[in-house]
């Protein structure tokens, strides 16, 4: 007993020296008012989230560029810079060493985590998968019939009642993306709203790994990791319950002869046998195709409250394109296709809030960006796309407000660069699921749109969203709202 509580003190000590000792390196490094505002937390004094601190300091910058030297990062929201690092110079701008030591214990060698041939093999794989005209209707499928059986019926059974949308978005999103991926239903949008143990474990090890980024040092948390304490501790336990779920589900594919089934999972497992990376693909999934869409939805109802019009437009539109079938509530998708206002109105709401505020690379050697910043080897580079959204030199001076028209020209949608709009990266590495997102979006909104007139909370609808740490956007608190059948069919 004794021996453990010397060596547990010991840990303690050299952990509190190490970070003591890693601060006062820093000090005399640190005396710009940005590095003094992140690390005394005086930000928050102003600004109800970090992402509106960094925007306003972006907004002052001439280059749109700014450092926090003691994250050792530079951020930017200059549209130059980030096709510089996604497409001009791509190779010198990899996600790096240091990201997927961040969330490898989550991520593994899963696409959003790893660079070279393991990217290029998993990126080639599913180009070839999520491009079919197959996968895209199975998809289609899925998302109509969860709408149908379940996300409906859900919210009829609660009218007049307050919900949280974002809770109820994020158990479709998640039925969804499990259905589709692996062919799994966690039932998590039945009407008793259950618990699932892969939501669960899932949400808090992608909090906790992002939380590891925010820290002014690795050190702190590959300390608690050794000595498995704390936060790390939570982690490690929550990644363990993901791992042997993700195994549950490779096992049970293997055991119902996969090869005829046509979830993503399955097709994957056609071409390959590595149970570990498989459990990796799993959780990229699940990341790429749940977090997102909820996220976008949920940040697209709270703005509809603010701006009646634009529900208003959509109804109207939808009715012009429905006309034959205008007592349904779902669309086709081909009718979807056809809502080019719908559309606007969705990409305008994630300039506004993408679900992922901020991507970062590691510059591999000493490069200069397009602004002139020179940036040194090792250096984590940030493009920020929520910032990017509140640029007037980017959007104009209405970059603030909720405007779909801003998408369209004679009332057909036309889409942006994507180097000022990154919302889903761009060049090599653009999102290979945009469509498939953009169209599940459009679908759960026109559904809901036509079916329900929705209430949200007075102080929720006057106050901007505040957002938790996490690998994408989440309103803390959630979004409250009263659902009621829509009055006007």
């Amino acid at each position: 007993m004794a021996t453990i509580l010397f060596f547990l003190i010991l840990a303690i000590s050299l952990l509190v020296l190490s970070i003591l000792f890693f601060l006062s390196r820093l000090k005399p490094y640190c005396e710009c008012e940005i590095c003094k505002g992140y690390l005394n937390s005086t930000w928050s004094l102003e600004f109800k989230n970090l992402c509106d601190w960094y925007s306003y300091l972006l907004k002052k910058s001439p280059s749109g560029t700014i450092h926090v030297h003691v994250l050792g990062n530079v951020i930017t929201a200059n549209p130059n810079n980030v096709e510089y690092m996604l497409k001009t110079n791509f190779d010198n701008f990899p996600k790096g060493k240091q990201f997927s030591t961040i969330l490898g214990d989550l991520l593994g060698r899963g696409i959003f985590a790893v660079d070279g041939e393991m990217w290029k093999f998993q990126r080639k794989m599913a180009s070839l998968e999520l491009g079919s005209v197959s996968i895209r209707s199975y998809a289609f499928d899925i998302v109509s019939d969860e709408i149908r059986n379940r996300l409906i019926p859900l919210l009829k059974s609660n009218i007049h009642t307050v919900v949280d949308l974002q809770d109820v978005l994020r158990r479709f999103s998640f039925d969804s993306i499990c259905k589709f991926s692996f062919g799994m239903d966690p039932g998590c949008l039945k009407l008793s709203l259950p618990d699932s143990d892969l939501q669960e474990s899932f949400d808090l090890a992608s909090k906790l790994s992002a939380e590891r980024a925010m820290t002014v040092s690795p050190l702190v948390w590959k300390i608690k990791r050794g000595l498995n304490i704390g936060s790390e501790k939570k982690l490690k336990e929550a990644i363990k319950k993901v791992d042997i779920l993700a195994e549950e589900v490779i096992i049970q594919k293997r055991k119902n002869d996969f090869s005829s089934q046509n979830d993503l999972l399955s097709r994957f497992m056609r071409n390959m046998d590595d149970d570990k990376l498989l459990r990796d693909i799993i959780v990229s999934f699940l990341l790429a195709g749940r977090d997102t869409v909820a996220s976008g939805l949920t940040t697209f109802f709270w703005l509809l409250a603010q701006h009646p019009r634009v529900i208003d437009e959509i109804r109207a539109e939808s009715s012009r394109v429905m006309v034959r079938r205008e007592k349904e509530t779902l669309a086709s998708f081909e009718e979807i296709r056809e809502m080019h206002y719908l559309t606007a109105a969705i990409h305008e709401s994630i300039r506004l809030f993408p679900p992922v505020q901020f991507d970062s690379k590691f510059c591999q050697e000493d490069d200069t960006l397009p602004d002139g910043t020179f940036v040194a080897k090792g250096t984590r580079v940030t493009y920020h796309p929520y910032a990017m959204g509140r640029m007037e030199g980017i959007w104009g001076k209405d970059c603030l407000e909720f405007n779909p028209e801003r998408w369209l020209e004679d009332g057909v949608f036309k889409a942006q660069c994507p180097f000022k709009y990154p919302v889903f990266q761009g060049g090599v590495r653009v999102c290979l699921g945009k469509d498939l997102s953009i169209v599940e979006m459009k679908s759960v909104a026109l559904a809901l749109i036509r079916q329900f007139d929705f209430q949200v909370h007075v102080a929720t609808k006057e106050q901007a969203p505040k957002f938790m740490p996490g690998l994408t956007a989440t309103v803390r608190g959630g979004l409250p709202i009263m659902v009621q059948e829509r009055r006007e069919q």
